[in-house]
């Protein structure tokens, strides 16, 4: 894993996301570091995918959100993604009719480097050889594990220096889901900043350096990997211990 840099890449102060009167996320602070690779963990219904959600300006927020030492609390999320802002939902969100090669394109979709882009795309193809050999089929047919694999293929089509990665194992057979980790670890090993949300918190914290617990909205732990894992709040309540 990269060491980090001394200045956050990503910085949440008071973050709050409301859906009417009802408020999802409460005045949440955190941040990221360059390099580092950081999990936020919580039930559902903690606010997890909200806060992810107003990271990457698909929904509107208050607070202040910093992204490279830039305020962007008022950008379109096309922008941030020319920044270096990449999310992969939960539910991957794939292109389900275009096949594989096409979903790969559509990542790149706001570059005009064309041989760069076939260049990437081949190099995607060389970390994800199971979408290689299927670089024509439509990608509807596609195991869970592998639109997951193709989801994160499409958003590093972006070459994102953070990349927000939404409950990637969710729904995908115990096999799966290590082979999409060793993705997202090989991802991480290139430099590529990550803020994971994650229901396997077992999973997520031996992978990532740091992590966030969230309940209700809210912020409640915040601390090193090794420390979580072995704190008795955490083994209680997401560790079944």
């Amino acid at each position: 894993m990269n060491k980090p840099e001394s200045s956050p890449l990503l910085d949440a102060l008071n973050l709050e996301v409301h859906y009417g009167g009802i408020a999802a996320v409460k005045g949440v602070s955190f941040s990221v570091m360059q390099g580092e690779m950081v999990c936020l963990l919580g039930a559902n219904g903690a606010g997890k995918t909200s806060t992810l959600k107003a990271l990457a300006r698909m929904i509107n927020s208050t607070g202040e959100i910093r992204y490279a030492g830039e305020k962007i609390n008022e950008l379109p999320s096309h922008v941030l993604i020319n920044k270096g802002l990449a999310l992969v939902p939960e539910g991957r969100g794939i292109f389900a009719r275009l096949t594989i090669a096409e979903n790969l394109t559509m990542g790149a979709y706001h570059r005009q480097d064309k041989a760069e882009i076939a260049a990437d795309v081949e190099r995607i193809f060389t970390m994800l050889p199971r979408l290689k050999e299927r670089e024509n089929q439509v990608a509807g047919t596609l195991s869970g594990g592998e639109q997951q694999m193709l989801a994160i293929g499409r958003a590093l089509m972006g070459r994102p220096k953070l990349l927000l990665l939404d409950e990637p194992s969710m729904g995908l057979a115990p096999i799966m889901v290590a082979k999409v980790f060793e993705v997202i670890q090989s991802v991480a090993a290139q430099g590529v900043t990550i803020f994971l949300v994650e229901q396997n918190a077992l999973l997520a914290l031996k992978v990532c350096s740091r992590g966030y617990v969230m309940e209700s909205g809210k912020i409640t732990i915040s601390d090193t990997a090794p420390n979580l894992l072995a704190d008795a709040r955490v083994r209680a309540a997401y560790l079944g211990e």
